[in-house]
């Protein structure tokens, strides 16, 4: 009798595990999943990011489900459903926490293009495997091992039950990627709201998963209601008009506002370089730090008699090509798809900007980047933007390293890139008589900080700081102090030499963007320099000079959007600006100083997130002529005396 009891029970309490087992496997394939991208996953992340996001992580935990029983479906074999739902969660979470580790940004759909250039990335940055990721294949091997004990003696089922079972299955989980994830009108009534300022903040709400596939109804750029040649040429004409008549000058100081346009320079050589993750640090030593040198040296001696101020950036902790974008194009990247990055999504073709424009007045272009060429997609963009000619890592020869305790081949100095601007400079003129634009991107100071990335006898020492600092974040600090410092250093080796030079020169140099120092916001939020959010209006003015060797007027710049940077360079030296630059430049002097990823700074400095009916006037405007430069027609381009540049553009 017993014996009876005990048969009849067990195949029920088998039957009850096999359907227990695949939603609570897609359980724990999205519990590793988000410990795996986090890093980390205690208390606190359930309590202030999953909990209050419950429906987001439903989503994904219904997705993986669904892919279980799909290809458990298909097969009828266990083991490969859990181990094909175990690749498409933790996978994706293992890649989203290297790229966060490396740049500061998530993993994106478009990063898909870049997989072998980020794979080279991960490699020289010396970035290793996790405890989370060690354990969680030991729990993915411990589930797929246990579902095939689990179900080998399943009994098999006929061709039409499993078609029928994959069909409802597949049709099921395509329903809710193109009917949910893909509609921003669903997964908004759910509570998952687009994040426009920051997609790492985005993935920490609402995880790996449907971050991802929610950022997929991105990819499509809507056309400006009103857009039409009428509306643009009304733009343009608006722009004539107001140079028409007089003005004070936007900066009423500056070269260009004091010297007769007859007089001005026209054709000076133009130098930009965007310095990695670049500010003024000694900045802290108001907020209860001090170093054992000044690291700005050059910096504060050259605000003197030089153009000074504050690039307001798009990007926290990454993001570089966005900065690089804006201040190559004017364009604004906040116009565009979140988190998307136009130089592998958008600079497809050729396009309005300042190398385009400069060469139509007889410039010759030139770039110079110590990393890979293909990263972020430069080494197809660049042409596009106008750069002719592109010295990247791959051609530089002769450069020292630095920096190895994370990227293990080394980092290229901002000495050597210094060099390889000058040396670059002097094969142009040597090849050719005509003008020179040239612009630099480094290297040296990117992170992730660490002491023992420098030798004690080299690194800058913090010898006071406010309470309450880890030793390994006053170790950040000290690398990331230090590479500040030899940015410095290449500011006066780049202006000595320029100073010396027979012709008119501007050098325009600045940084990309902020980064936390260490794991987190202690450097800022210990000393009130700044908040511990990557939206803090504070954590996204980097420092900008604009130098020349013909002019020693100070302006005070103040902050400036990264895509005025551009227009402000022409108008404070007098540069003849295209129509483009012109608008922008009016924009900056009426309706505000930046208009940035849900941030408006007001012409007083103050920030807020609302704007006024006038600013939202010229904000569409300026979308209006963006989209007609870079996606339209370019009618704007007949205007600009650029037309054959837009001949293979279409409407989109």
């Amino acid at each position: 009798m017993n014996k009876q009891s005990n048969d009849t029970r067990t195949p029920l309490l088998l039957y009850a595990a096999r359907l227990v087992f695949p939603p609570l496997a897609a359980l724990v394939v999205l519990v590793l999943t988000e410990w795996i991208a986090r890093g980390t996953l205690d208390a606190d992340t359930f309590a202030q990011y999953i909990e209050p996001h419950w429906e987001a992580y439903a989503l994904a935990w219904a997705l993986l489900f669904l892919v279980w029983l799909t290809v458990d479906w298909l097969t009828r074999f266990a083991p490969l459903a859990t181990l094909v739902t175990a690749i498409l969660g933790c996978v994706p979470a293992a890649v989203d926490f290297y790229t966060l580790q490396l740049r500061g940004e998530p993993f994106l759909p478009w990063d898909l293009m870049q997989v072998s250039e980020a794979a080279g990335v991960a490699s020289a940055a010396g970035i290793h495997i996790q405890t989370s990721m060690t354990v969680s294949i030991v729990v993915v091997l411990v589930l797929t091992v246990g579902s095939f004990f689990l179900y080998r003696k399943r009994a098999k089922l006929g061709w039409p039950q499993r078609v029928a079972g994959f069909a409802a299955s597949a049709a099921a989980g395509c329903a809710l990627v193109f009917c949910v994830f893909l509609q921003s009108a669903v997964t908004e009534s759910l509570g998952i709201l687009p994040d426009a300022w920051m997609q790492d903040r985005y993935y920490r709400y609402y995880g790996v998963i449907t971050s991802f596939l929610t950022n997929l109804t991105n990819l499509e750029i809507d056309k400006p209601e009103e857009y039409s040649e009428e509306a643009v040429n009304e733009i343009l004409d608006d722009v004539e008009a107001g140079e028409k008549y007089s003005t004070s000058p936007l900066y009423p100081e500056s070269y260009g506002a004091t010297t007769p346009a007859d007089e001005a320079v026209q054709k000076p050589t133009i130098l930009y370089v965007m310095d990695e993750s670049y500010w003024d640090v000694s900045e802290l030593e108001q907020y209860g730090y001090q170093f054992d040198t000044d690291v700005s040296a050059n910096l504060h001696r050259l605000q003197q008699t030089s153009a000074y101020g504050r690039a307001y950036s798009p990007s926290f902790g990454g993001g570089t090509c966005d900065v690089e974008f804006e201040a190559l194009t004017g364009y604004s990247v906040s116009f565009l798809p979140n988190g998307s990055k136009p130089y592998q999504q958008h600079v497809t073709k050729p396009m309005f900007a300042l190398p385009n424009y400069l060469k139509t007045q007889g410039y010759q272009t030139a770039a110079v980047h110590c990393f890979w060429a293909k990263y972020w997609s430069r080494d197809t963009a660049y042409p596009n933007l106008g750069l002719d000619t592109f010295l990247s890592l791959e051609k530089m020869h002769g450069v020292n390293k630095v920096r190895k305790h994370y990227w293990t081949s080394g980092l290229v100095t901002d000495d050597s890139m210094a060099d390889q601007i000058i040396q670059q400079y002097e094969s142009m003129k040597a090849s050719s008589d005509a003008p020179v634009f040239l612009h630099a991107v480094t290297m040296q100071n990117h992170t992730n900080y660490n002491k023992d990335n420098y030798p004690d006898d080299e690194r800058v020492k913090v010898l006071e700081h406010p309470a309450g600092l880890k030793a390994s974040t006053v170790g950040a600090l000290e690398d990331f102090a230090t590479g500040i410092r030899d940015a410095d250093a290449m500011l006066g080796k780049l202006t000595e030499y320029f100073s010396q030079v027979d012709e008119p020169v501007i050098l325009v140099f600045w940084g990309d963007h902020y980064n936390p120092i260490d794991s987190n916001y202690d450097v800022f939020t210990r000393s009130g320099y700044a908040s511990d959010s990557s939206a803090d209006p504070k954590l996204h003015q980097t420092t900008l000079l604009m130098w020349s060797n013909y002019t020693d007027k100070p302006v005070d710049l103040g902050t400036i959007a990264a895509y005025d940077i551009s227009p402000v360079m022409m108008n404070i030296y007098g540069l003849k600006q295209p129509l483009y630059f012109q608008y922008l430049n009016r924009q900056l002097q009426v309706a505000c100083r930046s208009n940035t990823r849900g941030t408006i700074l007001n012409r007083d400095g103050s920030t807020t997130n609302t704007m006024t009916a006038l600013q939202q006037k010229w904000n569409q405007n300026h979308w209006m002529l963006q989209y007609d430069l870079m996606f339209g027609k370019g009618y704007a381009l007949d205007r600009m005396d650029m037309a054959g540049l837009g001949e293979s553009s279409t409407d989109k």
